[in-house]
């Protein structure tokens, strides 16, 4: 994930998690706005986390032997550059929801016709934005001295996060294999959605030579043998993007079925099928997983919200009204009285289905009564209007509303935060008692690859879950959301880029969101 690494052993059909190892991994900040990490951290960090669990195995009288496969999920767009040669990172890896690229994405606009942040959905399904790793491949090739000589020499080799560990892990600079999966490649906006292969027109638009690329490969298939750490042999046959990890996890496998998970940020995917849908309402096309080289595709329509755990952090370590994220569940709860305080967490703007990188955050509706609970409550409660917001999207583009919601990662084992969730969609919310529904994905596409099958994905195994029913009336809830969106409003024009502000203009973001409506097509 974002904030740290962890290794999990998982028995095969069964699904239990038999031990595993975690570890924090640190976001640089040098900038305003810039989120950076060091790749050689989470190289080590993995490899530490790997080696521990192995330990933990030997303790409890398994044999590691017994570990026949081994699959990566990984946080997507966050961006790697090294040199092949040395095995080096050329920069710090810039993060998915870093923003410093905001004037590259505002250059690109201006150079297309209308100024249409949209225009290369027909063939990537993702609007020009700093969220995707083109941009901030783009940035690096423009602004850092080493990247560019690199990639003038040839001397550059360019991927995301799971690139990166498959490399190293495979050999590294001793016949490292370069690859990605199509998932992580749908997040690009290099990867033409439809052929699944890099396209030459998104290469020449982003000015991104093809060498210093991985290639593409499914999400279930043996990519290489570990070269290093106590798994020394052991195939690499699993890999997926974390969310497209948590909708197998989830076993969304059925056209409709849809999964939200709570983390750093917040990420809600629906499963379209072998169908290809370009939304109208400020959602992303993108691939929900391939299972094999010869696997059909399958494709998601995917709402992403930049903030959503990291509202909560923020409340702890730069507000300090928090002691321990855990404390948020029992002050919000004390906060009966909630009133009218509503919390946009616009930090690095907003995400689907807005798209305003001009957006920054707000907090509405404060009185000389309102308390650091009420603050607490709304930050919590932002989550659940932002799933709304994903949700009322996705009906307009599908036609059929969600019947319930899926849930899992770290926020979920708020029941607090579940609790509304479901009262602010009006939908039963479905949690499993297993967590760790993102490692499950990509041991499942581990474990189910050619040449390992170990794992029948046809076997549904049933988890128990905790269900949150609504308790408010219709009426309370489209209240709550009317003030919601009306807070949206007073978040966006806040920020815009230095250039545009000596120009005295503002940003093509800047913009009535009632005005970004793409067509939306079924392929």
């Amino acid at each position: 994930g974002t904030s740290s690494v962890r290794f999990l052993v998982f028995a095969a059909k069964t699904a239990e998690v038999l031990t595993y190892h975690q570890k924090e991994i640190k976001q640089i900040t040098p900038h305003e706005g810039w989120v950076e990490q060091d790749p050689l951290e989470i190289l080590e960090s993995t490899k530490e986390c790997i080696n521990q669990t192995i330990e933990n195995l030997k303790r409890l009288d398994i044999d590691p032997e017994d570990i026949v496969a081994t699959g990566i999920t990984n946080q997507r767009e966050t961006t790697v550059v090294w040199n092949p040669e040395t095995g080096l990172p050329l920069h710090n890896a810039i993060v998915w929801l870093d923003v410093r690229t905001a004037e590259t994405v505002d250059k690109l606009v201006e150079n297309v016709r209308d100024h249409n942040k949209e225009c290369l959905k027909q063939l990537c399904g993702l609007p020009i934005s700093t969220y995707f790793s083109a941009t901030k491949m783009r940035w690096m090739m423009d602004n850092i001295e080493d990247v560019k000589t690199a990639v003038d020499n040839k001397k550059c080799y360019f991927g995301t996060v799971d690139s990166w560990l498959i490399w190293q892990l495979t050999g590294g600079k001793n016949g490292g294999t370069h690859v990605t999966d199509v998932t992580n490649a749908s997040r690009t906006m290099l990867m033409n959605i439809k052929t699944l292969k890099w396209d030459p027109h998104l290469l020449k638009f982003f000015n991104i030579p093809a060498h210093v690329l991985p290639e593409i490969k499914s999400s279930s298939e043996i990519y290489g043998y570990m070269e290093d750490t106590s798994l020394k042999g052991v195939p690499i046959s699993g890999c997926l993007g974390d969310q497209q990890a948590a909708l197998v996890g989830q076993m969304c496998f059925e056209q409709g079925q849809a999964k939200n998970t709570y983390g750093t940020g917040c990420f809600l995917l629906y499963n379209t099928g072998t169908s290809l849908v370009l939304s109208s309402h400020g959602l992303l096309t993108t691939v929900g997983y391939k299972m094999g080289a010869d696997a059909p595709v399958i494709y998601a329509l995917e709402g992403s919200i930049a903030v959503a755990g990291v509202a909560v952090r923020w409340l702890r370590d730069n507000l300090q009204i928090l002691n321990d994220v855990k404390d948020s569940k029992p002050l919000a709860e004390n906060s009966h009285s909630p009133g009218d305080v509503v919390f946009v967490p616009a930090f690095s703007g907003l995400y689907a289905p807005y798209w305003r990188q001009d957006a920054r955050s707000v907090i509405c509706g404060v009185t000389e009564e309102t308390t650091k609970g009420h603050i607490i409550r709304a930050a919590l409660e932002a989550t659940c209007f932002q799933t709304r917001d994903i949700l009322e999207a996705m009906n307009k583009d599908c036609g059929i509303p969600l019947r319930q919601l899926l849930v899992d990662g770290g926020m979920t084992a708020n029941d607090f935060l579940m609790q509304q969730q479901a009262d602010l969609v009006g939908i039963p919310v479905i949690r499993p008692s297993m967590a760790e529904t993102t490692a499950l994905g990509a041991a499942m596409a581990a474990g189910s690859a050619k040449g390992i099958e170990v794992w029948n994905l046809k076997d549904v195994h049933t988890v128990p879950v905790d269900t949150f029913l609504p308790t408010i009336s219709e009426d309370e809830r489209d209240y709550k959301y009317s003030r919601w969106k009306m807070a949206i409003e007073r978040s966006l024009g806040w920020s815009i880029t230095e250039e545009k502000k000596l120009l005295g203009g503002t940003t093509p973001w800047a913009q009535s969101t009632s005005a970004m409506r793409p067509t939306c097509k079924k392929q």
